[in-house]
């Protein structure tokens, strides 16, 4: 993490030390929070003015757990505490991580998309950990704060940082990818994430492809041609290179042979068979875009496949659950968009299991596109020919799945205790159940404690 002394955090911010911090300007300080509860000893602390609270007057308690500054928007000139006024303490704190990021001077990989970022992040991780000094964004960590703070966690000897990046709206990829100026850039998907906001697909894939906007020119681009609006927008004229890859014809390299089982998903890529243990044909996509952006860095094809056959991601992002009855649980329900729930029922229902549930909660954030994109999913399960022995629905988006299904046991339910008490009467051998819904449903609940 940041180790700098009190001098330097304020010129990293361009910010005005008070009386107290002149006369300590040189005393180092270790790591920065923005909350009082996660204080450590040395840290600088920032505060935010927002508008239901002002950390302003949190202050006096951030010093008596030890902080070393802080920030402040607000004058402190005969202070007792070392105080570095600034005009506004967001820009600061990205101003401090985007100086930080120069010293350390890490590769920096950039990845965004609709669904498969985590999860895309986890596979980097994981192909250049061998090789390479690695750390990714915790958690979601991913926006204007998050992002700050993830590389102000870096150590000094960081070799690689793969950094996350989140949107809500047009520009805020811009803004993270100015701040990170990436060495890679991986777009993973392109999806309906977020089109409340920006009300249109085509507004999801130029505000995602707002990434390569800080791209180096002697750096890589990677996505996937598979997604046609990304592809439409996507300059092939420039500095840096690119690289694409797909189930489709047309990527400059495909995948093939995908194959699933209990122990995770088999596909070729490049002529070398590869095998990770996560399910799902999207996250053969993720994987070959991870392979990429590793031969990029120098990492051959052998050491990834041997990596990725130990890969660990993320929980509940198509995590299996074995229960003591036998039954597999596979559980999704970190997040979900209309393309991650239909790769999820897909994968479910080429499974070898006899008995196959869906239990589906809500896609949240979809606006006026809620019906629309929700009976998408119903269509999705009627036009196939996967036999389902129990579809459950919960919410009110997810009353539309229910209410659009023409084939299959359906039940609509209430309450996640009411969904508990069916999904529990499946828990027997040779059965899949499929937990999978937006993170504000947390239908992950229904397998708690069992």
């Amino acid at each position: 993490m940041i180790k700098a002394t009190i001098e330097q955090i304020s010129e990293f911010c361009g910010g005005t030390m008070n009386s107290r911090a002149e006369t300590i300007k040189n005393s180092m300080i270790k790591g920065v929070s923005i909350d009082t509860r996660t204080i450590e000893e040395g840290n600088v602390f920032v505060p935010f003015k927002g508008e239901h609270a002002d950390g302003h007057k949190f202050i006096e308690m951030a010093f008596s757990k030890g902080a070393g500054v802080t920030l402040s928007e607000e004058p402190y000139g005969e202070s007792d505490y070392p105080v570095i006024h600034v005009a506004d303490g967001l820009a600061a704190l990205q101003s401090i991580a985007r100086e930080y990021l120069s010293l350390v001077n890490p590769k920096v990989i950039a990845v965004t998309g609709s669904n498969g970022k985590t999860t895309t992040k986890d596979m980097l991780e994981c192909v250049l950990s061998t090789k390479y000094k690695v750390q990714k964004t915790p958690g979601n960590f991913n926006n204007e704060i998050g992002m700050p703070l993830t590389i102000l966690q870096l150590d000094e000897d960081t070799e690689v940082s793969i950094l996350e990046m989140g949107m809500d709206r047009m520009g805020d990829i811009n803004f993270l990818s100015r701040m990170a100026e990436p060495d890679i850039a991986v777009i993973t998907s392109v999806g309906e994430s977020h089109i409340e906001m920006l009300g249109s697909r085509e507004n999801i894939a130029k505000a995602k492809y707002e990434i390569v906007d800080y791209l180096k020119d002697n750096g890589t681009f990677i996505y996937s041609r598979d997604y046609p609006l990304l592809d439409t927008i996507a300059d092939k004229d420039t500095a840096y290179d690119i690289q694409t890859a797909g189930l489709l014809e047309g990527n400059q390299h495909t995948i093939s042979s995908v194959t699933e089982d209990d122990q995770g998903t088999h596909f070729t890529f490049k002529d070398v068979q590869f095998a990770i243990p996560q399910l799902g044909i999207h996250n053969a996509l993720n994987a070959s875009l991870s392979i990429l952006a590793g031969e990029t860095f120098g990492v051959t094809l052998k050491e990834a496949q041997k990596n990725l056959s130990k890969l660990e991601v993320t929980s509940m992002r198509m995590e299996r659950v074995t229960h003591d009855s036998g039954a597999l649980i596979v559980n999704d329900a970190y997040n979900a968009s209309k393309a991650s729930m239909i790769s999820a029922i897909d994968t479910v229902g080429r499974m070898a299991h006899t008995n196959k549930i869906l239990v589906l909660a809500d896609i949240l954030e979809l606006g006026s596109y809620k019906q629309e994109l929700h009976e998408d999913v119903a269509n999705f399960i009627n036009e196939g020919t996967y036999q389902f022995t129990k579809i459950y629905t919960f919410g009110d988006g997810a009353k539309y799945i229910h209410d659009a299904l023409m084939v299959g046991e359906k039940e609509h339910t209430s309450s996640i205790e009411e969904l508990r008490d069916k999904v529990t009467e499946h828990f027997n051998e040779d059965t899949v159940i499929l937990l999978k819904g937006s993170r504000g449903m947390a239908v992950e609940r229904v397998i708690d404690d069992i």
